[in-house]
C-alpha cells in the first residue's frame, strides 16, 4: 500500500517553478536556466583568437573540445574585468554547441515560481532587452533573468559559428 500523496508530483519541472543558476557581474545578480549549464569551472587562461571581438576572450580546450569563451562583463560594458579566485567559467550547452561564459562569481541555484518572475521593463532602443526574460524576485534579492539561448545565438554573437568551426 502506497503512502505517497497523489495530489501533486514532487518533480521540480511540474510547472511549480524553474531552476536558475544565479551569478554576479559587478554589483548585479543574473540568472540563467540551470538546464543550459553543463558545468562550472574556475577561470583559466584562454588562447586569444586574432580579430575576434573584445568580448570573446578566446578559446579553451575542454577535454579535447575547443570551445569559445565570452566575457560577460565586456559584453555588457560593466567596466574592466578583473580575474581572481572567485571568477568562474560557466560551461553552457546551447543547441548542442558548447561554449564558456566568464562571470564574476556563481552564488547558488534558485527555484523561481511563475509569480516570482516579473516581465522585464521596456528600456528603449539604447538597451537591447530582447534577451531578458524577466526579473526574478526572492525575498530581497532580484535576479535579472537572461534567455541565454537568445543572447548566445544573437546576430552579434553569430561569429560563434565561425570560431567553433
Amino acid at each position: 500500500m502506497s503512502t505517497q500523496p497523489t495530489n501533486k508530483p514532487t518533480d521540480a519541472h511540474d510547472g511549480s517553478g524553474s531552476e536558475y543558476l544565479a551569478f554576479t557581474l559587478g554589483s548585479e545578480e543574473y540568472g540563467i536556466d540551470i538546464l543550459k549549464v553543463q558545468e562550472i569551472r574556475g577561470y583559466e587562461t584562454v588562447t586569444r583568437i586574432a580579430n575576434a571581438p573584445e568580448f570573446i576572450k578566446g578559446v579553451i580546450n575542454l577535454r579535447g573540445i575547443i570551445i569559445p569563451v565570452v566575457d560577460m562583463r565586456i559584453k555588457f560594458n560593466l567596466g574592466t574585468p578583473t580575474y581572481d579566485q572567485f571568477t568562474v567559467v560557466i560551461i553552457l550547452n546551447i543547441g548542442g554547441r558548447i561554449m564558456g561564459m566568464v562571470v564574476d562569481s556563481v552564488s547558488d541555484v534558485t527555484t523561481l515560481t511563475p509569480d516570482q518572475i516579473k516581465p522585464a521593463p521596456e528600456m528603449g532602443s539604447a538597451f537591447n532587452s530582447d534577451y531578458l526574460t524577466g526579473l526574478g524576485t526572492v525575498d530581497e534579492r532580484m535576479l535579472i533573468l537572461i534567455d541565454i539561448d537568445k543572447l548566445m545565438s544573437s546576430s552579434e554573437m553569430g561569429l560563434m559559428d565561425r570560431l567553433a568551426a
